[in-house]
């Protein structure tokens, strides 16, 4: 088993620990807070042995051999930078870091110190999206995708009150693409590979990011389009458009149901399996047996597609002019 330790204190970091917990692959050993009252709350919250306030100790603690990152997106890369340095093995909640820039200083740093970097990214780790892929050829020759994920924002209220969320702010590497819109971004890039053309039209906030937007993808002989936004709420569903047949999936994340439309016989069938309600399971039980076997053909894989999705909103931003504070 495999001890772990987490920086970041929100909601995400709890669910990420109670799916560690239950994938019987990662040990807690430790807990990061600003504040020694909220390290030492949540390191006896999970039984957590060690808590720390200083993050370079913690990096050369010898308690862990890997951490999970969870903390505003503007300050993953120099957090991630400081764990790698010190031989540990990294997990960074989605979206990995600001720009390709810091991205690739963070694999070089990754490679010279015999760790691993894993972006943390729920959907393409379970056993829905596995049977997706396996079963993508049933629609026939592709013409066209849509992927929504509409979520309205709590945080959008106080960013309405005057207030600036980090999700919502330019210096914290904010906005709906790289919140939310990562995850049918991650689906199709997964399932269709790297697109040849990127266009992004987002609605812009006056904190300089973008509270929703229509992101475009071109294939050879297909468009897929995904639409993302923080600050309204949609009911639709994804669908994935062949000429033999319609795949339509609940939801980007979670893929909890899948079913495939026949196009000339119109029937239809599930194709999708019951997962674990606390589907961030799947994610840890595939980076503890990479890290643990070594499997770096399986990392290659993950690699190669965190280096086009982050391509891809990095063009997508600069079409824009979403500038981060990072960008600087």
């Amino acid at each position: 088993m495999l001890n772990f330790a987490t920086v970041g204190t929100s909601w995400i970091t709890e669910s990420f620990i109670e799916a560690a917990i239950a994938s019987k692959q990662l040990q807690l050993t430790g807990v990061y807070s600003r504040t020694e009252e909220k390290a030492k709350r949540n390191a006896n919250t999970y039984n957590a042995p060690y808590f720390w306030t200083d993050l370079e100790k913690m990096a050369k603690s010898p308690e862990f051999e890997a951490v999970y990152i969870a903390s505003p997106n503007s300050v993953h890369f120099e957090q991630a930078l400081t764990f790698l340095k010190n031989k540990k093995h990294v997990i960074c909640e989605k979206t990995i870091f600001s720009n390709t820039a810091e991205l690739a200083i963070a694999y070089q740093t990754a490679e010279e110190n015999g760790v691993y970097l894993f972006e943390a990214i729920r959907n393409i780790h379970t056993p829905n999206f596995n049977i997706l892929k396996e079963k993508l050829h049933l629609a026939g020759k592709l013409r066209s995708t849509m992927l929504p994920y509409i979520q309205y924002s709590s945080r959008y209220d106080l960013f309405l009150q005057g207030e600036e969320p980090n999700i919502f702010s330019a210096k914290y590497s904010g906005g709906a693409l790289v919140d939310l819109g990562v995850y049918p971004l991650y689906l199709a890039v997964g399932l269709f590979g790297e697109p040849k053309k990127v266009t992004y039209h987002p609605v812009m906030l006056t904190s300089g990011v973008d509270g929703s937007g229509t992101l475009v993808l071109e294939y050879e002989e297909f468009v897929c389009t995904i639409l993302c936004s923080k600050i309204a709420h949609s009911e639709l569903l994804c669908e994935i458009h062949g000429e033999a047949g319609t795949f339509v999936l609940e939801d980007a994340a979670p893929i909890s149901e899948i079913k495939f439309i026949d196009s000339h016989t119109k029937e239809s069938q599930i194709l999708s399996v019951e997962q674990e309600e606390q589907d961030m399971v799947y994610e840890c039980i595939n980076f503890a047996k990479i890290i643990e076997t070594k499997n770096d053909q399986e990392y290659q894989r993950f690699t190669n597609w965190s280096k086009i999705v982050l391509r891809i909103t990095e063009e997508a931003r600069k079409q824009n002019d979403i500038i981060f504070a990072s960008d600087k």
